[in-house]
């Protein structure tokens, strides 16, 4: 299994940079891991990861817990799918991408920076991971 976070635009705040890093390393204990900046003129993202289920983080989409969370990263690993996880840019997602999500999920029916959106999305894949194998972190 993979995890892959790709985000549009530059990742200017170094603070929240830091964050999303590190607990994108604390989950690479566990499960390959690697966040990226793409441009979306100049990305094939379905051709390049065609068999990975897409989650697209969007205000309208899905909302959900960090159980159901937790579930949905349970089944991708039990299923040995990988996972990629796209935040868009100040602009929000490509309209022609939204569509072929997987799923849109939404951290928050608020807006968020995407480097701020990257750390919350990347402490709660960490936390699932590390609730599935047992440890202490998510009490």
């Amino acid at each position: 299994m993979r995890i892959t976070v790709l985000y549009i635009g530059k990742a200017r705040d170094i603070h929240a940079n830091a964050i999303s890093a590190e607990f994108l390393k604390r989950t690479s204990r566990y499960v390959a891991c690697e966040e990226r900046e793409i441009v979306p003129e100049r990305y094939d993202l379905f051709g390049r990861h065609a068999a990975v289920r897409k989650i697209f983080l969007d205000p309208a989409g899905r909302n959900y817990n960090s159980a159901k969370f937790i579930s949905l990263v349970k089944k991708a690993e039990d299923e040995a799918q990988d996972l990629l996880f796209l935040i868009g840019g100040h602009d929000g997602l490509p309209t022609d991408w939204k569509p072929r999500a997987d799923l849109l999920l939404s951290l928050s029916p608020m807006t968020f920076p995407h480097e701020l959106a990257r750390a919350m999305l990347s402490e709660q894949i960490y936390r699932a991971f590390a609730t599935l194998r047992g440890h202490p972190y998510p009490r």
